[in-house]
């Protein structure tokens, strides 16, 4: 009878392109789940990217070279197999090492310590370099004891990175679509790790049984560290808060906290910023999400609320400025954007964002405003703090875009982040405003880092703002938070500057604005005065 089993050679070459294949998809994962690490703290911005992208690309450098020169010293499956578990259980263990350093950082970052959360930053890029460089010299070892002779060499080296690069593919859509909305990142990096120590000590038993058993406390201590995962958290909350809700969505790590007077917040990432606020009794915040009820008095005085028939908000987050809208208008049509559907529940289980006249748009922004409707009085752009400013929202392009989907008396509403002293992502903002809109107006929100725009369709003056308000004052029918909502913004209006830079899709420089104000905010001239000015306040929207 003929033996159909395949010699142990055979054997031990598809456990080798087993491993190439599970190693690809592992290294892409740790990339891009590093990205996600880091950015739950540092944020998403282009540098962050640039940062992870640039050592994955040099530490692979690394792995490629001494894996080479590693192969020929030592080419035996035994040595290629250790190799491998020993990358995946490095990959394994960097989150859980990274985690504290990374709660360090963020804990520095809300105290304006910059040493210290560059230094745990660089610590975390440090433990990064491990499981990238042994995963860089997984390719060519494998390579090397690929081929068996100078002929096959190319078709050798073929197989193993097209089955690395398919690895990849997988590697690359898997954490951000499907595992890390559903276990975490942490988790993510432990069941990666765990597929390729598996296919690394299959193919050790295939060639030395043995040897296998030595190496089994390896998946052990990945299941340890898979379930220690699912409990991982990146930040702690406020002082005096309790938290209430922390998880991380497609593209957020969101807390949600509440405050001894009841109020909650919904704090995103590093949770420097709130994003949303609820309390079950008072409406009114004397914050950023009050301005946007005001924006449609800029126009011609008598402005009644009556007039007010449908808005959009793009950048819903948990429903703070529609909550407001209902309570002041009624129930007006809402349309909210919000791009985060984790957010979107956050919103409905905590913030009660479950009006009936607010439809719920799942999806990107600019995206979602081409299938919306043309006759808003006000659209709401609540999508900007830096340095997470999505740059297509910024743009001469876009609002145009977004003029085409307003009334006759329509205004857009817009939030834009700046500091004490440096303005110039506000003033680019108006500028680019005003080559679509005929008159801007700005309101600089107390205590905060934070600027309203709000852009009008018709020509306006600030004095509309003025009049609108006499006009409402004696009306019994005008609910409160309208009036209260009023005479914050005539307190904080300032004169509009524009500048001269314009954003358009050809070029948007948002965030190297942006950065550069945060830079220069943490590290310039009297930045110590301006930390402990701002420090005991509350956190802007």
């Amino acid at each position: 009878m003929t033996d159909l089993r395949p010699d142990p050679a055979r054997r031990a070459l598809m456990g080798l392109y087993l491993v190439a294949f599970v190693s690809g998809m592992t290294t892409l994962a740790v990339e891009i789940s590093t990205t996600r690490l880091v950015g739950n703290v540092f944020g998403s911005s282009n540098i962050v990217w640039a940062g992870v992208i640039g050592m994955t690309l040099f530490y692979l450098m690394i792995g490629y070279f001494v894996g080479g020169r590693y192969a020929d010293r030592r080419p035996s499956f035994h040595s290629f197999y250790s190799l491998a578990a020993w990358a995946a259980l490095s990959a394994g263990a960097v989150p859980h090492v990274a985690l504290p350093l990374l709660r360090l950082a963020g804990g520095a970052l809300q105290q304006f310590d910059v040493g210290v959360s560059l230094g745990a930053a660089l610590s975390v890029a440090v433990l990064f370099a491990v499981p990238m460089t042994l995963l860089g010299c997984i390719p060519p070892f494998a390579i090397r004891l690929a081929v068996k002779e100078v002929s096959g060499s190319g078709r050798a080296a073929g197989a193993i990175y097209a089955l690395t690069t398919a690895g990849s593919l997988l590697g690359a859509f898997g954490p951000p679509l499907i595992l890390i909305p559903a276990i975490g990142t942490p988790a993510t990096f432990s069941l990666y790790a765990a597929a390729l120590v598996l296919m690394a000590m299959a193919g050790i038993g295939l060639t030395e049984k043995r040897f296998a058993l030595r190496l089994a406390w390896m998946p052990l201590a990945l299941a340890g560290l898979l379930v220690t995962g699912f409990r991982a958290s990146f930040a702690s909350p406020p002082p005096g808060a309790t938290l209430l809700f922390a998880r991380e969505t497609r593209y957020n790590y969101v807390q949600v906290v509440e405050l001894p007077d009841q109020t909650r917040q919904l704090l995103l990432n590093e949770g420097l910023a709130v994003h949303s606020v609820f309390h079950p009794t008072r409406i009114a915040t004397g914050q950023s999400w009050d301005y946007f009820l005001v924006g449609p008095y800029f126009n011609a005085s008598p402005f009644r609320p009556d007039r007010m028939k449908r808005i959009a908000l793009l950048g819903l987050a948990a429903g703070t400025v529609a909550r407001q809208y209902t309570v002041a208008y009624g129930p007006i049509p809402i349309d909210g954007v919000e791009i985060d559907p984790g957010i979107v529940e956050v919103g409905r289980e905590y913030f009660e964002m479950s009006m009936p006249n607010l439809n719920v748009i799942v999806q990107d922004a600019r995206f979602a405003l081409r299938g919306l409707a043309t006759d808003y009085q006000m659209i709401g752009i609540d999508a900007y703090r830096p340095p997470y400013i999505p740059w297509q929202l910024t743009t001469r392009e876009f609002f145009s875009e977004v003029r085409g989907h307003l009334a006759e008396d329509g205004v857009v509403v817009i939030n834009v982040g700046r500091t004490l002293e440096d303005r110039r992502l506000v003033e680019a903002m108006a500028a680019t405003l005003l080559e679509v809109f005929p008159t801007v107006h700005t309101m600089d929100v107390p205590a905060t880092f934070n600027s309203i725009l709000v852009a009008t369709l018709q020509p306006t003056r600030p004095q509309n703002l003025v009049e609108n308000q006499l006009a409402l004052a004696s009306d019994p029918g005008v609910d409160p938070l309208i009036l209260s909502s009023l005479d914050l913004a005539l307190r904080t209006l300032v004169p509009t500057v524009a500048s001269d830079l314009v954003f358009t899709d050809d070029r948007a420089p948002v965030e190297l604005i942006s950065d550069s104000i945060v830079l220069q905010f943490i590290l310039g001239p009297g930045a110590q005065a301006r930390r402990e000015l701002l420090a005991p306040t509350e956190p802007s929207n």
